[in-house]
């Protein structure tokens, strides 16, 4: 069967429209590509800025535990100083120690010791919310004590719990691990351990 002239121009033309029509599709693909390319680069601009926002509120998040944190031990501290002079005969009481050695590094809320005679130090540990770890964190300062305090090395080191908030759990444990607990009550911390509790000596 033979082609006519017209048919190969029929076809011809059909070629053509449907390249046309091909050539429309890459361009709309490529400018769909491009809208892509643009809305990822936006996409990857608000990432950075809210990356930038997370880590800015990390930091003023970390500065209010801080600020709370010391807001927690200035509340503490005029009952604590009470307990520790009244209740457990210290003559000398400090807030806040902090000792640097051989580039490792020991803080302690409160510090308060008495010589002679009583020959005692307590570590007091202030807490906003006492958990589990907290208990583990005053056990891990007190095995470090007398590395960093060698001038109490021949006294009774005891440690004392301190929070605001307390579960009954967390001050079952800590009296178990033979740790003093002072709990928050009418606005004032007091000890709060029972008639036969025997403390650990650190």
């Amino acid at each position: 069967m033979t082609t006519t002239a017209d048919e190969v121009w029929q076809l011809l033309r059909e070629l053509i429209e449907s390249q046309k029509q091909t050539e429309l599709q890459i361009k709309e693909v490529s400018m769909q590509q491009k809208k892509t390319d643009e809305q990822q680069k936006k996409t990857d601009e608000q990432l950075k800025k809210t990356d930038r926002k997370i880590k800015e509120l990390g930091k003023q998040i970390g500065g209010l535990a801080d600020k709370f944190g010391s807001f927690t031990e200035g509340l503490a501290l005029p009952s604590m100083e009470k307990i520790l002079r009244k209740k457990l005969a210290m003559e000398v009481i400090s807030p806040r120690v902090r000792v640097r050695k051989n580039g490792d590094e020991i803080e302690i809320d409160v510090l308060a010791y008495s010589n002679g005679d009583i020959n005692t130090a307590y570590v007091v540990e202030v807490k906003s919310h006492a958990r589990e770890d907290s208990i583990d964190q005053l056990k891990n300062i007190l095995a470090r004590f007398r590395y960093f305090f060698p001038e109490h090395q021949n006294k009774k080191v005891y440690g004392i719990l301190t929070a605001v908030d307390m579960s009954s759990d967390v001050r079952k444990k800590a009296l178990q691990e033979g740790l003093y607990v002072a709990r928050i009550d009418n606005d004032v911390f007091k000890l709060d351990i029972p008639k036969n509790f025997q403390p650990q000596t650190w």
